[in-house]
């Protein structure tokens, strides 16, 4: 029977598993992967993670990945496994080791250009780094829409950052509860088919703020979340009022695994762009899995 590397990593908490596809021995397709994903991601009875990153080195300073959710469905980007998969880029594959400290990433969401800011501390082949990387153009802006959740009329905000995201603004987060708020939201008839992901967003100090994010795909709350965490940066600097004359927004968001992200972005009246998440990446541990 086949066997697949693997290598198992996280940023900010969110852990995925990655497969280098050029080293498969046979092609294999979406279905394959979709079920490999639900087959090794659920916790105690795999290799356990919240993703599952399917990478590719094209050329020189030029990979693609696909990410796979836990329940096997595809997404079209994600920032934390984007993050992961620079790393392994840049870390692993043969083509990152010739290659400069930056490389484009080509994902279902577009092209994101990745870049390692300090050198690689590796030990046993255990790599960990910080890098950055640009988030493709954000659309769909929708500030304010009423929503009735649970029997109560709220208001919440809509943007896509290479996945569609909600921004709720709440006060005491640590006293929500992310699994018993975030389905209806999730799977309310106004976001249908495709459902969005939730983030409670609340602010800590100035040019800070806290987040926790219900993932779809995941179907619960994780400790980061990466597309969310730009998500929830630019809503922030919208609500508050911040220049938006082109002007320089830095952000830091406090994940609930603990790490202080940073988002860089220009605001041109509600439009973001030169958009970047940083942060850090590591590789936990390496090994095989069954391909069958």
């Amino acid at each position: 029977m086949e066997e697949i590397k693997f290598y198992k990593l996280q940023a900010s908490g969110n852990d995925f598993i990655l497969v280098d596809k050029g080293k498969i021995l046979k092609q294999k397709n979406k279905a394959y992967f979709s079920a490999f994903a639900k087959r090794y991601c659920p916790r105690k009875f795999g290799a356990g993670a919240d993703g599952l990153l399917v990478v590719e080195a094209v050329k020189k300073d030029r990979f693609k990945m696909r990410i796979f959710n836990a329940d096997g469905s595809e997404a079209q980007m994600c920032g934390n496994g984007a993050r992961c998969a620079a790393l392994w880029y840049f870390c692993y594959s043969r083509r990152g080791l010739l290659s400069s400290q930056k490389a484009k990433l080509d994902t279902k969401a577009g092209v994101v250009e990745t870049e390692l800011i300090d050198r690689p501390k590796k030990s046993k082949n255990l790599a960990s780094a910080r890098l950055k990387i640009k988030i493709t153009k954000p659309f769909g802006l929708k500030e304010d829409i009423p929503l009735k959740v649970m029997g109560r009329k709220i208001k919440v905000n809509f943007i896509n950052t290479g996945v569609p995201h909600l921004v709720i603004f709440v006060e005491g987060l640590d006293k929500i509860d992310p699994e018993k708020i975030g389905p209806p939201v999730r799977f309310h008839q106004q976001f249908q088919p495709q459902g969005v992901n939730v983030n409670f967003v609340e602010e800590s100090a100035a040019g800070k703020i806290k987040i926790r994010t219900y993932e779809r795909g995941v179907e619960a709350e994780t400790l980061a979340c990466g597309t969310g965490t730009v998500a929830s940066a630019i809503l922030f600097s919208l609500k508050k009022e911040i220049k938006k004359n082109s002007s320089l927004e830095k952000v830091k968001v406090q994940t609930k695994g603990g790490e202080l992200l940073k988002v860089n972005f220009r605001l041109t009246g509600k439009q973001a762009e030169d958009l970047w998440l940083e942060g850090k990446a590591h590789c936990i541990y390496q090994g095989k899995l069954a391909a069958g």
